[in-house]
């Protein structure tokens, strides 16, 4: 993939950002240093990124597509009140592959697995 600015800025947006923006936040936030920066551009970089594996596409959390840049194996909370998403350790199912394989005789080559319920903050407003 050709270097551009654009596409250094998006990894930089998404690099450290625990929030797993969408494209609509990711450009709200690249229109700050970029004001020319538009939409399209912003939705086929990402494309591009995480087609080459540099960042993950999350579908299936609250109909949108987010994005984010840590492409270590982990999965995902989503809060059904707020639906902020949260990074959740693969320790907690760390032998799934194992667990699926033994119980089924399916291979699991790769899993994403999104919980959810209600994140501390929105408990603690109930």
């Amino acid at each position: 993939m050709k270097y551009s600015k654009q596409r250094e800025m998006i990894i930089r947006t998404l690099d450290g950002n625990t929030s797993h923006p969408t494209a609509d936040a990711v450009y709200e936030e690249l229109r700050k240093e970029l004001p020319n920066i538009s939409l399209g551009t912003v939705y086929r970089n990402l494309k591009q990124l995480a087609e080459q594996g540099e960042i993950r596409s999350l579908n299936g959390l609250d109909g949108k597509t987010h994005y984010d840049y840590n492409v270590e194996q982990h999965y995902h909370f989503i809060c059904r009140k707020c639906n902020k998403v949260y990074d959740v350790s693969k320790t907690v199912a760390q032998n799934i592959k194992t667990e699926v394989f033994g119980q089924t005789g399916l291979e699991v080559e790769d899993c994403d697995i999104i919980l959810k319920g209600l994140c501390r903050n929105c408990q603690k407003q109930q």
